[in-house]
């Protein structure tokens, strides 16, 4: 186990655990929830290759649409 900062909180994680993990593993819908590790925004599409280091600092955000 690692332990990560989870929107500002220390959180528990396995080894190797991938942020797209993370998001499922918490019960978030892929697209419901913006993402962001180390104050870096990371894409949907790039969760699943990025792999949580130990002290990462993750951030969930709700997305903003408008226009």
């Amino acid at each position: 186990m690692i332990t990560i900062q989870l929107d500002g909180r220390p959180h528990e994680v396995h080894e190797g655990c991938t942020l797209a993990a993370l998001v499922e593993a918490l019960g978030h819908t892929a697209n419901a929830v913006g993402t962001a590790v180390d104050g870096v925004f990371v894409p949907r599409d790039r969760r699943a290759d990025l792999a949580l280091r130990e002290g990462a600092a993750v951030l969930f955000f709700q997305p903003i649409v408008g226009g």
